[in-house]
């Protein structure tokens, strides 16, 4: 597997190291990510399943309108709305009226009030998954959540400021170049030599998984 100090070198040539650290993500601790109220995770999870096949700026334009027609995202709301309150939403203009998205975030708001419930915050069991098992913790939304599959649940994890790498069309080209793998990893045994070699160039680097994919993105293109 090629050293991450090569891809670094060849990410700096491209495009500087200072435009390379501007593009790291925020990484919150352990303890932040733990206070974060559950209500913020439901955002960024709503945020994400109501983006994907949208274009980003349509979301971001009806944000505020989002967070008023879901009542802040509070858990016990979302998770109650009935019939009359999901059609009244598949009609307001204030969101994006896609009822399969506006019942994925009821079902999400769900699950969880009962991962929150089994963890003391739902903010808690994020901030207590390993990084070290990254896409265990993907897995693991996929598996719980609705519509959490694919690079969704790494962009919640992103947006709430948890430490993720993403699979990005970028980042597959630099493991295939760094001899990880041979395609996009989907298979689970491809999934873990990526977390493998996440691991390795952290223990190298010292930098968080975030900025490693970002780095490893633009080695070979410009989006992580």
């Amino acid at each position: 597997m090629t050293p991450f100090a090569t891809i670094w070198d060849r990410a700096v040539a491209r495009h500087g190291e200072a435009s390379l650290r501007e593009h790291f993500p925020t990484v919150k601790t352990a303890e932040e990510l733990a206070a974060l109220p559950d209500d913020r995770y439901l955002a960024a999870v709503a945020e994400r399943v109501f983006a994907a096949g949208f274009r980003w700026r349509v979301i971001q334009a009806k944000w505020e309108g989002f967070e008023a027609a879901f009542a802040g995202f509070d858990l016990d709301h979302v998770a109650h709305l009935d019939g009359p309150a999901i059609e009244a939403l598949a009609q307001d203009t204030r969101i994006v009226r896609n009822r399969p998205k506006i019942l994925s975030t009821i079902e999400n708001a769900r699950w969880m009030q009962e991962v929150s419930a089994e963890h003391g915050g739902f903010g808690r069991w994020i901030a207590a998954w390993p990084t070290t098992d990254t896409v265990g913790l993907w897995a693991a939304m996929k598996a719980g959540g609705h519509r959490l599959g694919g690079d969704t649940g790494a962009w919640v994890l992103r947006l709430v400021g948890r430490d993720t790498f993403r699979i990005s069309g970028d980042v597959v080209a630099c493991l295939i170049d760094a001899g990880v793998v041979d395609k996009k990893p989907t298979g689970k045994k491809d999934l873990a030599a990526t977390q493998a070699a996440f691991n390795a160039w952290q223990a190298e680097t010292g930098l968080s998984q975030g900025a490693l994919s970002v780095v490893a993105a633009r080695s070979v293109g410009a989006i992580d």
